[in-house]
């Protein structure tokens, strides 16, 4: 399998994982993933695939149950730093995973809205699960960071900048994303959007550098300072308290699936 990941479909440029980072800006995302973790129920000797597993803090939590666990994520950094927990963590691209009914369940938090062909990317789950297995996820929904969305396409828009190809995320309707399911073969348990407005503790400009950096590729360091500093200030009126503490305005999409036995 090649490491430059040449066939992927293609995505926003300008999206880099720095572990380190994502730690001191971003612990939120697996300490919030505590719900759809005890949704997926992991039973000791199961197997288990982690896709975008990102630094594996989930990753090791789920073996810590007694299943045995592969975390797959396309950032060679984030790998390094789930390796770093003891986790077995593979650099694997999602739409290239080379599993063929080896797990009872494949498990995702927070990453599959970074996935824009999430049909080929089902089909790769589905194809990594044996009969029966189960899909159990959460990932950004319909209607997730709208008002952040707004604020740097405005932002982008008001300096003449086409914000057309920067958008790197897939925010699909519970309608839209149940449809994949079924089309790919799963048959689906549960799935709902729950909004969830989430604290920021570093604020919302370490919440840009982290998560949106393809909304500013390619752009000089002026016109970058002035783009952000536009972005906050038109946020500043609904996702800050006006003490300098601040929120996303997320909503996530929850579901469970499973494949028929035969």
């Amino acid at each position: 399998m090649s490491d430059t990941f040449e066939d992927q479909p293609p995505q926003a440029p300008g999206q880099r994982w720095d572990a380190r980072q994502y730690a001191d800006h971003a612990d939120f995302v697996p300490k919030l993933g505590g719900d759809v973790f005890d949704l997926l129920a992991a039973q000791p000797g199961e197997r288990i695939l982690d896709l975008g597993c990102g630094d594996g803090a989930l990753t090791e939590r789920i073996g810590k149950v007694g299943a045995e666990v592969v975390g797959v994520d396309a950032s060679e950094e984030m790998i390094e730093a789930a390796l770093a927990r003891g986790v077995d963590a593979r650099r694997i691209d999602a739409y290239q995973l080379p599993f063929d009914q080896e797990f009872d369940a494949v498990f995702s938090n927070a990453a599959l809205h970074w996935m824009l062909d999430p049909q080929t990317v089902l089909a790769c789950i589905k194809r990594a699960l044996k009969p029966g297995g189960r899909f159990v996820a959460e990932f950004g929904g319909h209607g997730n960071v709208a008002a952040i969305c707004t604020a740097l396409i405005a932002s982008l828009q008001f300096r003449g900048i086409s914000a057309k190809h920067r958008h790197p995320w897939y925010f699909p309707t519970v309608e839209e994303y149940a449809h994949l399911l079924e089309t790919v073969g799963f048959k689906v348990d549960s799935i709902e959007l729950i909004a969830r407005p989430t604290k920021l503790p570093t604020g919302m400009a370490n919440w840009l550098d982290t998560f949106a950096s393809p909304f500013f590729h390619g752009l000089d360091d002026d016109i970058k300072e002035t783009v952000m500093d536009n972005t906050l200030n038109l946020l500043s009126h609904s996702l800050s308290d006006g003490q300098g503490h601040w929120s996303a305005d997320y909503v996530r999409l929850r579901v469970t699936a499973h494949l028929p036995t035969a």
